[in-house]
């Protein structure tokens, strides 16, 4: 469902529709992605008008099939020494394209984009998606170009704790917008049998055990051995763990992984699978969803889709994950990196009766329904761009006085 706002749009009667560019590294696959085409199709949906600048990917036909605008420039780039030119390139598109707002959502392209909007007084947001932690000087300096917007975006309270414990002054220019999950694609009567036999005959999985399942990027940080760890100390349950999106990392990261899990007793109860083009299909085949991250996620997309899906979520109480997550009726949150903690989260998410299970699932929908969606998201978006633009136009204004 794209959001609509009734009373709050871009469009202001008697005013051209305002002009909005986000810019981003890349349009791989990923929540930032995501987020961005959600947004662009809400500020075309509320009378504005959507450019989206990145160096390319996937996901750029999904803004085609919307309709936005996208121009290809090298935004990625980490060489200053690139900047300038990547800049005048940038420039020249602001003017043309008469832009009146940039959304930049990642460091390197804010150090691109935002002299630029300054030079053409072009109104500014941010968006922090990540951790944020500077441990030099250098690392502080270059992360907190992303703040020198008119307004800073944190997509949790915990990454905006982060934000004010190293940069000050900046209080009154922060909200926090959580991430949204699309409640339409990620509903459980939307997915049909067809579907969810596809996803269960595609990777082979047995209908009589039940799916734990870890979906995340093949990564140290995401916690794919301490959940094995966790799975041999309740190896004599039953019970495959698929994790979703682990095939696809590196060799040496996939072996050791395979070779881990053997060695912890686990051989056969686990499968290493790539990403999966139908993600609601698969959260449909699975009994507990996990997301053991070992360092605290600054949200957690994950826990969203899992409850979306009326599934109960296991994470470890730290991050993001403990804004989303309601313990004991949404899912459990395990002490931070406790293998033990863990293994018994798992047990009680595995040991939910028929009854239980339907309630938690009613539960946990409702929880994301009311705070959690797409539309939400881009709605706190909209009513931000709308508070800045307003406001970039009347200190003009003030200054032609």
């Amino acid at each position: 469902m794209t959001p609509t706002l009734k009373s709050n749009t871009l469009k202001r009667r008697g005013l051209a529709a305002p002009t909005i560019m986000q810019i981003l590294p890349a349009l791989m696959r990923g929540g930032v992605e995501r987020g961005t085409l959600e947004t662009a199709a809400a500020i075309q949906k509320n009378g504005g008008r959507a450019i989206v600048i990145s160096s390319g990917g996937p996901m750029v036909r999904h803004l085609d099939r919307l309709g936005v605008i996208h121009h290809k420039l090298d935004v990625h780039s980490k060489n200053p020494i690139r900047w300038p030119k990547i800049r005048r390139q940038l420039k020249s598109l602001l003017v043309s394209e008469r832009v009146d707002l940039i959304h930049v959502r990642s460091r390197a392209p804010a150090w691109i984009a935002l002299p630029a909007a300054t030079d053409l007084g072009i109104a500014t947001v941010s968006t922090v998606h990540g951790r944020f932690l500077a441990r030099s000087a250098f690392k502080h300096r270059y992360n907190g170009k992303l703040l020198k917007t008119d307004h800073v975006i944190a997509i949790s309270n915990y990454v905006r704790e982060l934000i004010t414990s190293q940069y000050f002054g900046i209080e009154d220019r922060l909200s926090v917008v959580h991430r949204g999950v699309d409640i339409d694609l990620f509903s459980p009567e939307r997915v049909n049998q067809t579907r969810i036999i596809n996803f269960v005959d595609n990777l082979a999985v047995p209908e009589d055990v039940p799916v734990i399942m870890l979906p995340a990027r093949a990564t140290e940080w995401k916690g794919h051995h301490i959940l094995l760890q966790a799975l041999a100390k309740i190896k004599d349950r039953p019970f495959i763990c698929l994790m979703i999106g682990a095939g696809d990392g590196k060799p040496a990261f996939v072996k050791g992984l395979a070779r881990f899990g053997d060695e912890l007793g686990l051989e056969g109860r686990f499968r290493l699978a790539p990403i999966v083009d139908d993600m609601p299909a698969a959260l449909m085949v699975a009994d507990v969803v996990v997301m053991p991250s070992i360092t605290p996620e600054p949200f957690g997309r994950v826990a969203l889709e899992a409850q979306a899906m009326g599934r109960p979520i296991v994470a470890f109480d730290h991050g993001g994950a403990i804004e989303s997550i309601i313990p004991g009726k949404t899912g459990w949150l395990a002490k931070p990196n406790d293998v033990n903690s863990l293994a018994e989260a798992l047990v009680t998410a595995l040991s939910l009766g028929t009854r239980q299970r339907k309630m938690l699932a009613k539960a946990a929908r409702r929880h994301i329904e009311q705070n959690f969606s797409t539309e939400t998201m881009c709605s706190q978006t909209i009513r931000i761009y709308r508070r800045v633009l307003d406001r970039v136009a009347a200190e003009k204004k003030q200054k032609l006085i």
